[in-house]
């Protein structure tokens, strides 16, 4: 159990060292892996019931091979994929804004220095030291935070189209 408050000490320190904009990206991992997850959820448990669901739909439709059969068809692959895309476009987002978020983190960590610079007239190389070591922080936190989750939301692309894909197969012409 002290392993726990170890890393919790640890973790408290660091979004003190980061400032608020380590708390904002914290905040935007935690949507975005919600998010993650629950498309890694859907794919596992509910698309197989979507795609039974449709397929069960297109057989139903009396007139495969007909201009009104292609249209149905089109609908209903349409329909299974707005399911299957769901959320993706969100995680894509949260992916782009975490580095930016630290870019700002950045930024303004690199104006305290500045700010330091013009205060003591730049003798105190402590002080800038330990502004620009904090200035890194967000950056670092916001980079930590995209570079698995642009992984992720890689891997859910290539499902999305692999489940369409692999749908639209199903539904043929007979």
């Amino acid at each position: 159990m002290a392993w726990f408050y170890n890393l919790q000490s640890i973790l408290f320190e660091f979004l003190e060292k980061g400032g608020g904009v380590v708390l904002l990206i914290a905040f935007l991992i935690l949507i975005m892996w919600f998010f993650i997850f629950e498309r890694i959820w859907y794919f596992q448990f509910i698309h197989p019931s979507v795609e039974r669901d449709t397929i069960q739909e297109w057989s139903n439709v009396k007139k495969h091979k007909s201009w009104e059969g292609h249209v149905i068809r089109v609908m209903l692959i349409s329909k299974a994929e707005q399911q299957i895309k769901n959320n993706i476009e969100f995680i894509r987002v949260c992916v782009a804004l975490a580095p930016l978020f630290g870019l700002l983190g950045t930024i303004i960590g690199m104006i305290e220095v500045f700010h330091i610079l013009a205060v003591t007239g730049g003798g105190d190389a402590k002080a800038m030291a330990g502004g620009v070591a904090r200035s890194t922080i967000p950056a670092m936190a916001g980079l930590m935070a995209a570079i698995p989750a642009s992984i992720a939301a890689r891997w859910l692309d290539s499902n999305v189209k692999k489940k369409t894909d692999l749908l639209s197969e199903r539904l043929t012409y007979e």
